[in-house]
C-alpha cells in the first residue's frame, strides 16, 4: 500500500507504519487510500502518546517507551539530577499525560472558566519558565508536550534550584516544593504553611527511592542496549 502511495504522490506518508497486511490497493480508490492511511497515522501517534501502562515502576516505563531511557539519562548527564528524581518530579506533575493541563475554574459553580494556571505537558511547565528554559538551555522547537524537552527542563529547573536556592541535585523532597512554589517561593518558605505540599513532596521523594531501587535491576540492560524497545 505504501508503494501505491509513492507511486501516486511521490513519497511515503511520513510516521505511518510501513505496510498494513491484508489490504490490496487495488481494492480503494485515491480518496479511500488516503481516508485509511490518516486513520493509521492518527492511531499510532495516540499510541505513542499514550501514558505508560504502569507508572509505578521505571523498568516498566521504560521498557514500553521508546526513547525514554536514553533522554532520561541525557538529562541526568547534562544537570546532574538523576533519573529517578526527575521521572518522580514528572509522575507528580503529568502522570506521564503529554498535554496535561491544570483543571479549570467553575463560574457559578457550573460553567467551565479560565484555566488555574497556563501550565502544560508532560513537566507541567508554566509559559514564563517555559520561555526562560527555551531562551537558556532548550531552542525554539522545545516542547512541553515532547518527553525528551520535558525531560530536560526538569532537569534544567533543579540545576537552577541548586543555583538558587542551594539545593542538592538529588534532594527530591525540596526540589519538588522548589519546582511547585518557585525559587522566590522557596527561598521565603511559602511552602512551611502548606501541608498537603509538605506531604506531596514527601510522595515524590519517596517514589524516587522507589524508582532508583528499580532502576538498579534494569540499568545494565538498559545502557547495553539489550532492553527490548
Amino acid at each position: 500500500m505504501i508503494n501505491y502511495y509513492k507511486s501516486i504522490v511521490g513519497v511515503a506518508p511520513r510516521g505511518c507504519p510501513r505496510s498494513t497486511q491484508g489490504l490490496a490497493p487495488t481494492d480503494f480508490n485515491f480518496l479511500k487510500f488516503i481516508y485509511l492511511s490518516l486513520v493509521i497515522c492518527l492511531l499510532s501517534a495516540c499510541a505513542s502518546t499514550k501514558p505508560p501502562s504502569n507508572s509505578e515502576n521505571i523498568c516498566s516505563i521504560f521498557s514500553e517507551k521508546k526513547g525514554w531511557y536514553k533522554a532520561a539519562k541525557k538529562s541526568e548527564k547534562r544537570w546532574g539530577s538523576n533519573v529517578a528524581v526527575t521521572m518522580s518530579i514528572m509522575y507528580q506533575e503529568s502522570q506521564f499525560k503529554h498535554n496535561a493541563r491544570t483543571g479549570r475554574t467553575k463560574i457559578l459553580w457550573v460553567i467551565p472558566g479560565p484555566r488555574k494556571s497556563n501550565a502544560y505537558g508532560y513537566s507541567q511547565a508554566k509559559n514564563d519558565v517555559w520561555d526562560e528554559y527555551q531562551s537558556k538551555a532548550g531552542s525554539i522547537w522545545s516542547r512541553r508536550d515532547n518527553f525528551a524537552d520535558a525531560i530536560d527542563f526538569i532537569g534544567w529547573y533543579n540545576n537552577q534550584s541548586k543555583k538558587r536556592s542551594g539545593i542538592g541535585l538529588n534532594d527530591a523532597n525540596n526540589l519538588y516544593l522548589a519546582y511547585h512554589e518557585g525559587h522566590g517561593g522557596y527561598n521565603r518558605r511559602s511552602y512551611k504553611s502548606k501541608a498537603w505540599l509538605l506531604g506531596t513532596a514527601r510522595k515524590v521523594a519517596n517514589r524516587s527511592l522507589t524508582y532508583s531501587r528499580q532502576l538498579k535491576t534494569c540499568e545494565k540492560k538498559l545502557s547495553s542496549g539489550w532492553w527490548p524497545f
